[in-house]
């Protein structure tokens, strides 16, 4: 009878924690622009960040229009079923980006592991370019994120409201 009691604890808390809500340790609001030859959104939004992963939400009209989470492994955007990140990458970016670009645009961090990075003040700008792959023009400077990938027409930028 207490070996029973004990599995049916244990499942339940298993359960309850399955379906607890993910904590942020940090939130801001932002001006967000998502544009991909696939997709096309620009409005106020809010990112929402912890270690493991990262939730961008895209309002217009106090509606939100697109929800974006990605985490260590999967991308799941409102509209798409989660996929891997090179998935996600393949599908509506650019196969050519290593997997991390999403994220790394997000949280404001260097991209294809800090090739061509210039340090600019309290930020940096990168300038990457394959031949016929892609041209990446990205910066990140006075909490402001731009990324623009001109062969690839591809435009993120991130205006964080403090």
């Amino acid at each position: 009878m207490n070996f029973k009691r004990t599995v049916s604890l244990i499942m339940l808390g298993f359960l309850f924690s399955a379906c607890a809500s993910k904590e942020y340790v940090k939130q801001n609001s932002a001006f967000i622009i998502f544009k991909t030859p696939t997709f096309k959104y620009a409005d106020m939004g809010f990112i929402y960040e912890n270690e493991e992963e990262i939730k961008v939400e895209i309002y217009g009209s106090g509606q939100a229009l697109m929800s974006l989470e990605i985490s260590e492994t999967s991308v799941c955007m409102s509209l798409l079923e989660c996929m891997g990140k090179n998935t996600f990458n393949k599908e509506v970016l650019n196969s050519m980006y290593p997997e991390d670009t999403l994220e790394n645009i997000f949280r404001g961090k260097a991209l294809f592991s800090g090739i061509g990075v210039e340090k600019k003040g309290t930020g940096f700008t990168q300038k990457i370019i394959k031949k016929d792959k892609y041209n990446i023009d990205y910066s990140v400077l006075n909490n402001e994120v731009i990324f623009r990938d001109t062969i690839n027409t591809i435009n993120i930028k991130v205006k964080k409201q403090y």
